[in-house]
């Protein structure tokens, strides 16, 4: 199964398992998301909580096809909330059926693991966003945090910077290893 592979540059945790505890992790931030407006502001300046959420749902969708080869597409709930938490459940059940060991991105192949742990990344950071959004403190979980840094160094670009991800910012010394994710990634904790 492809989630029995282990990525690059050191992780010791499979796909599926950093999948899993991006999603745990993001679906504990977004809860708390249903008791502030989706006018809030996010550490996206560019972006409102409303629209973060949809950010993440149209990420989840793109990860469910990849990985069933269909589409979650519109879901009937007005609330973003619940409609994350749907399709999160469809993209561990997709993931847990048995992926196709590639997907097409455009015309170019990719390792389904890789598609996977890329999302895991994105899935945890924007949880971030939105707990931080929320007003709630919630630094990622250390252990998850050292594989999606490990897994964010291989893949952001410098091509990534300014359209996908802000500049990298400092991290203190001896910071823990999530506020050195987000600090990669332009974010400040």
């Amino acid at each position: 199964m492809p989630g029995d592979g282990r990525l690059g540059g050191g992780a010791v945790m499979s796909a599926g398992e950093l999948l899993e505890r991006s999603l745990a992790y993001a679906l504990g931030s977004v809860a708390g998301a249903q008791r502030v407006g989706l006018g809030t502001g996010t550490p996206c300046p560019e972006w409102d909580l409303g629209e973060l959420l949809e950010h993440l749902d149209d990420s989840l969708d793109a990860l469910y096809e990849g990985l069933s080869g269909a589409r979650i597409g519109l879901l009937p709930h007005a609330d973003r909330v619940c409609g994350f938490r749907t399709r999160a459940c469809a993209v561990l059940g997709a993931w847990a059926a048995g992926p196709p060991e590639e997907v097409l991105v455009g015309e170019r192949p990719l390792d389904v693991r890789v598609m996977a742990a890329v999302g895991a990344v994105e899935i945890a950071v924007h949880g971030w966003d939105v707990a931080r959004s929320c007003g709630r403190p919630r630094p990622v979980p250390e252990g998850l945090a050292v594989e999606l840094l490990s897994v964010a160094r291989c893949v952001v670009g410098e091509e990534d910077r300014g359209v996908r991800f802000g500049a990298p910012v400092a991290a203190p010394s001896g910071a823990p290893a999530g506020t050195r994710l987000l600090a990669f990634l332009g974010r400040r904790s």
